[in-house]
């Protein structure tokens, strides 16, 4: 495959052009309530090239082979036109050339696993949920991604990667009378089939909890002093914190850039952030982006303190800033964009049990809901929560949104547990979809959180 893509790119009469060839295998399986939605595997495989040339910069993705020629011949063409309308030019910061292959241990793989066994693993799975009275629909769906990327370059870098996701993932809903409640289910990884099973324990959990929702009550809206889980502060952290450290949304941005200045004092001084997508064996796990740069451990806040930021080989030599390994495409329709890889706050010696002790009274919110934020604003949903008194978590409540300013929000944070946990599956949709997409974290107490109610 080398030859062929090198071949290709030898073709492009440029200053600088990267050619990336991905084959695209996914194997689905959904069930909706008591029926059989979608039973699927589906390959396809394309490329997307890249040229760089007098400070122009152009991509070109396509399906076949045979189209290779009219895309380089389209992406110069674009390059060459970007160069003569623009001011600003296009320069990559430096990058060392790569020859190498990485493929990532699979502890079961999925590959490996009839079709058969995973449908009935499934099934098990969708009875169980539906096995409390109260329970009226599940949405249970089974996904099996395989990335099989290569990647050469006109500076002669030429990596192939493998990347095999397992994803299980949906929604399940209680009712009773007028009311309904619904609860997110959520397993997987990056290194085997293995993650999605033994899951019966917690498919009964989940049919218990949301059936318990029924009874729970609303919450009162009001400023409360909070705890959050792993999984809120992981939407937290990736949400509200980690799009403002990729260098293409801050790029063009002054007000922003001036914000988010290496340097600057954004929250309290026992908050860390970082971003590591090296870290083995979790969601978020690769070795190269897809501009053929190796993904590097970013420290992004120390003591409270921006100190990095995420970048492209672009956006790098716009900052002047160290290169990172963060371009990710989706797939081969699209040329990669810069991405967080794995970010989390990282945690400290207190224990959960000090945390609530430290809280007294207030919430306990747990998993995150949906949300959204806009610029430095920020409201997220939670699944559930209980009330706080004495630092004794009491009654269920529900109905729970939380919202607020980001600097204020990094500033109120008090106190950050010794747990830690990183998300089993991902997903974040700046653009593309990108479902290695990682986060997580410790339970952490928040101050003066604005909780919304029913």
């Amino acid at each position: 495959m080398f030859n062929r893509l090198n071949e290709l790119i030898s073709k492009v009469n440029a200053d600088y052009a990267d050619l990336r060839y991905e084959k695209k295998i996914v194997t689905s399986i959904s069930f909706r309530t008591r029926e059989i939605d979608n039973l699927s595997k589906n390959s396809t495989d394309g490329f997307v090239l890249r040229v760089l040339k007098n400070g122009g910069f152009a991509t070109v993705a396509f399906n076949n082979i045979d189209d290779a020629d009219f895309a380089i011949n389209n992406a110069v063409t674009n390059a060459e036109l970007y160069s003569e309308k623009t001011t600003k030019k296009v320069k990559f910061a430096p990058a060392p050339v790569v020859k190498d292959e990485f493929i990532p241990e699979q502890i079961e793989d999925p590959r490996n696993i009839s079709f058969e066994e995973k449908l009935e693993l499934m099934k098990k799975y969708n009875e169980i949920l539906l096995k409390p009275e109260k329970v009226i629909a599940t949405d249970l769906g089974y996904a099996e991604l395989f990335r099989d990327k290569w990647f050469v370059n006109t500076e002669g870098s030429e990596i192939h990667e493998e990347l095999l996701t397992t994803r299980l993932g949906g929604s399940i809903t209680s009712s009773y009378g007028s009311q309904n409640q619904d609860l997110r289910i959520k397993a997987g990884g990056s290194n085997g089939f293995q993650n999605v099973r033994n899951l019966e324990k917690y498919m009964e959990g989940r049919a218990k909890l949301v059936v318990e929702l029924l009874d729970a009550e609303s919450v009162k809206g009001g400023t409360y002093d909070c705890i959050i889980d792993p999984t809120l502060t992981g939407v937290f952290t990736h949400e509200a914190f980690g799009h403002f450290s990729e260098a293409d949304i801050t790029e063009n941005s002054p007000s922003l850039r001036e914000k988010m200045k290496i340097g600057t004092k954004l929250g309290n001084g026992i908050v860390n952030i970082t971003d590591n997508a090296t870290i083995p064996n979790q969601l978020g796990h690769y070795k190269y982006d897809d501009e053929g740069v190796a993904v590097r451990k970013t420290v992004l806040m120390k003591n409270g303190v921006l100190t990095g930021r995420l970048h492209s080989r672009k956006t790098a030599h716009e900052f002047g800033e160290p290169i990172s390994g963060h371009m990710i495409a989706e797939d081969y329709r699209y040329a990669p964009i810069v991405r967080m890889g794995t970010i989390f706050i990282e945690p400290t010696e207190n224990t959960k049990d000090e945390l609530f002790k430290t809280l007294g009274n207030g919430l306990y919110l747990c998993e995150g809901k949906g949300g959204q934020t806009m610029g430095e604003n920020f409201t997220f949903g939670a699944s559930y929560g209980y009330i706080v008194e004495n630092g004794k978590i009491k009654k269920m409540v529900k109905d729970l949104n939380i919202s607020g300013n980001l600097y204020n929000t990094l500033a109120d944070i008090s106190m950050i547990g010794s747990d830690f946990e990183l998300s089993k599956v991902g997903g974040c949709g700046k653009g593309q979809t990108n479902l290695r997409s990682c986060y997580g974290g410790p339970h952490i107490l928040i101050k003066n959180l604005v909780v919304g109610g029913k």
